[in-house]
C-alpha cells in the first residue's frame, strides 16, 4: 500500500500527539503512534495509557490502512525532511519505507491490532467552552499543583462545575489557586473531577489563544476535549479532593494594594538573597508603606521599602517568596490586592479588577 503525505502537515499532528507518546517504554508499542486511515480520512493515535491523544491530518482522500510507526523516529525524520516536501508512505506487514526526494528511509512498524486504547467515554456531562477561556484557566491555576505528593489528589486539578460555572482549583498544601468562567451548563448537583498533573500539562500546551471552541464531555473515569482537529482524553485521579473553601480566609480585614509590576521587582531583587532551601521573606507593612526583608545563613541581607495604599495596623508576617513571585506572574492588571489578618493567617492575592480569580498564600515563621 502507498499513499503520499505532505510533510509539513503531517510534522504538525505529530508534534500534538508527541505528549502522549510514552516515554519509559512499559511496552514496545506504547512508543509507535498509530496511522489510520478510514474513509479517506487519516488519523494518528498516541497513548501512555493515562491520557491519549488523536489528532486528524489534513491530506487529499487516501487508502484505508493502518499500521504503528516508531514516534520518536518519523518525528525527527520529518524534521530533517525540507519545508513543502511530500513524503510517500510504501506500507507492508512489518516495514514502512518513507520516501522524500531522494531520501529514503526503511522503519519496523507494530501490528495495529496490538495498539492499546483508553476505555470508551460514557458521557455524564458535555458542554463547551473557548480555548482561550480553558487555557487561561489553567494558566492561572496549575503552577499551584503539588509535585509527586503523596497525596495524590493533590497531583492535578480540581474541575468543579455547577450550573452557569466551571472553577479550576489547584493546591499543593502551602498555597492555592482558583479562577472561575461561566458557561452553558445545567446541572442538579455540582460535579467534581480531578485531572491529573501530566493530563494538564499537555493540555496547556495544546490549547490556543483563540476564541474557536473545545467541547468537553466527563465521565465517571475520563475527561475528553474536542476541537476541529485534535481529541484528547485523560484518566482522571480517583480521590476526593480537599474542601479548598475552608482554606479561603474569610476573616481578613486589612486591605493593601500595590503596583503589580513593582512588587514583582523587589521581591525578584529580595530574593536573591533569601534563603536558597527555605526562601523566606518578612513583610512589614505599616501606614502606606511596605517594607520587605530577606537574609541567608552567610549573615547577607537585603532590605527595600515600598510605597502602597494601606492604612490599617501594623502587620509583620513571612512568606516563601517563590509562591508570592508565581502570583504575581499570572496576575494581569495593574495593581495587586493583598487582604491579610494577622501574622499566623494566610493572605488571599488577587487583581485589583478581577473578582474571577484568587490565590492564597500560607504564612512562614521566619
Amino acid at each position: 500500500m502507498k499513499t503520499i503525505i505532505k510533510r509539513d502537515e503531517l510534522l504538525k499532528s505529530l508534534q500534538l500527539v508527541m505528549g502522549a507518546v510514552e516515554r519509559r517504554q512499559t511496552l514496545p508499542i506504547l512508543g509507535n503512534v498509530l496511522f489510520r486511515s478510514v474513509n479517506g480520512i487519516l488519523s494518528l493515535t498516541a497513548t501512555d495509557l493515562e491520557i491519549e491523544m488523536v489528532c486528524i491530518v489534513k491530506s487529499d482522500r487516501l487508502p484505508n490502512f493502518e499500521t504503528t510507526i516508531p514516534a520518536r523516529k518519523i518525528i525527527d525524520i520529518c524534521k530533517a525532511l525540507p519545508d513543502g516536501s511530500d513524503i510517500t508512505l510504501s506500507i507492508d506487514d512489518t516495514k514502512v519505507l518513507l520516501e522524500c526526494g531522494r531520501s529514503r528511509f526503511t522503519l519496523l512498524t507494530l501490528p495495529a491490532k496490538d495498539f492499546p486504547g483508553l476505555d470508551d467515554i460514557d458521557s455524564q456531562n458535555e458542554f463547551t467552552i473557548p480555548q482561550k477561556a480553558l487555557k487561561s484557566l489553567i494558566d492561572k491555576t496549575s503552577f499551584a499543583m503539588a509535585q509527586q505528593d503523596v497525596r495524590y489528589y493533590l497531583n492535578g486539578i480540581l474541575v468543579e462545575l455547577s450550573t452557569g460555572v466551571i472553577k479550576l482549583v489547584a493546591t499543593d498544601g502551602h498555597r492555592l489557586a482558583l479562577s472561575e468562567y461561566e458557561v452553558d451548563i445545567e446541572l442538579s448537583v455540582d460535579k467534581q473531577i480531578i485531572i491529573p498533573r501530566k493530563g494538564i500539562m499537555e493540555l496547556a500546551k495544546l490549547l490556543n489563544s483563540s476564541d474557536s471552541p473545545v467541547k468537553l464531555t466527563l465521565s465517571q473515569n475520563h475527561i475528553k476535549l474536542e476541537t476541529d482537529e485534535l481529541s484528547f482524553i485523560s484518566k482522571l485521579i480517583d480521590g476526593k479532593f480537599p474542601d479548598y473553601n475552608r482554606v479561603i480566609p474569610a476573616d481578613s480585614n486589612k486591605l493593601m494594594s500595590v503596583s503589580r509590576s513593582l512588587l514583582k521587582q523587589s521581591m525578584n531583587r529580595i530574593s536573591i538573597l533569601s534563603n536558597e532551601k527555605y526562601r523566606g521573606i518578612r513583610l512589614t507593612l505599616t501606614s502606606g508603606n511596605l517594607a520587605i526583608q530577606a537574609n541567608n545563613p552567610d549573615q547577607e541581607e537585603a532590605e527595600e521599602e515600598l510605597a502602597v495604599n494601606y492604612d490599617e495596623s501594623e502587620v509583620q508576617i513571612g512568606f516563601n517568596v517563590t509562591y508570592i513571585i508565581d502570583v504575581l506572574n499570572v496576575l494581569t492588571s495593574e495593581n495587586v490586592q493583598i487582604k491579610l489578618k494577622d501574622s499566623n493567617s494566610s493572605c488571599i492575592m488577587s487583581d485589583a479588577n478581577d473578582p474571577t480569580s484568587l490565590y492564597v498564600v500560607m504564612p512562614m515563621r521566619l
